[in-house]
């Protein structure tokens, strides 16, 4: 029997989230009261009484999903994981919670994630939207003939077999919007997002965080960390920081580190965060 646990990423936060583990847990309490003296605000009171546009920004929802996370699996009396794995951002919270890194230096890790994510949005226009029911090799084609003259769009998560989001400049999401329908995409949503993550787009924010994840102490992790960017597990703080970095103008490769991880001996996922939304995922890879 070996147990997987996963952890979602941003998109998965709502108002409230942590609230019942900050008022019932002391560990829980003792956790989030740090987490506000290192971001230097008081980040719960956005988290479990704020306003939802607050808890949208890129630089408070990172951590906050980030901390909801971490602690909901440092606190749970019989974590042992066998695997971890996480959705974009989640694969900080996998990190810390295989022992990788430290919940201090990941959660400050994450913060200079956020905050140099949060630049390279708005600099550039851009976005994401999720495409329902397409294959895969379509929508790269799409995305591929589009790619030109200053434009970019490309695949971002692959989430489950027929669903993958892409992320460009927003007027080449809208036209790949329109060319994915007219090959046959049940739908192409476009996403509440503030800049399209996982495309070069990033790229400003993968040389920012570069110093930062450099100098972060990471060690070797006491289970494999199935990683976004080749989805295949890592233990090795070499590699495991050297995928951190791509990760930011990569894909996240979600479909096939559920597919690894059930190859290699998983016979349980177990979601630590806000919401279902990896359960749901799952559920549609393991069908």
């Amino acid at each position: 029997m070996a147990k997987a646990y996963v952890f979602p990423g941003q998109g998965a936060q709502f108002v409230g989230m942590g609230k019942d583990l900050y008022e019932s847990n002391p560990k829980a309490k003792e956790l989030f009261d740090k987490a506000n003296d290192i971001l230097g605000y008081r980040i719960t009171d956005i988290m479990f009484n704020g306003d939802s546009d607050d808890l949208k920004q890129t630089k408070v929802t990172q951590p906050a999903v980030f901390l909801h996370s971490v602690i909901s699996a440092l606190c749970m009396e019989d974590f042992h994981p066998d695997m971890v794995a996480g959705h974009s951002l989640g694969e900080f919270s996998a990190l810390v919670a295989a022992g990788a890194l430290t919940f201090e230096d990941g959660l400050r890790l994450v913060y200079a994630r956020a905050m140099a994510m949060q630049k390279a949005c708005e600099a550039a226009p851009s976005t994401m939207a999720a495409i329902i029911n397409l294959p895969d090799e379509t929508i790269e084609k799409v995305c591929a003939e589009l790619s030109k003259d200053g434009q970019v769009v490309v695949p971002a998560n692959y989430n489950s077999p027929g669903q993958v989001v892409i992320s460009g400049n927003v007027e080449a999401i809208k036209e790949a919007c329109t060319k994915l329908k007219e090959a046959g995409a049940k739908r192409a949503l476009p996403l509440a997002v503030g800049g399209a993550f996982h495309s070069p787009l990033m790229e400003p924010a993968r040389i920012e965080l570069a110093a930062a994840i450099e100098k972060a102490p990471v060690s070797k992790s006491i289970c494999p960390v199935y990683q976004n960017v080749d989805a295949l597990p890592h233990t090795d703080p070499v590699e495991i920081k050297d995928n951190l970095l791509k990760q930011l103008t990569a894909p996240v490769r979600w479909t096939q580190s559920v597919i690894n991880m059930i190859n290699d001996g998983m016979t349980e996922f177990v979601e630590c965060g806000p919401g279902q939304v990896l359960t749901g995922l799952i559920g549609r890879i393991m069908k």
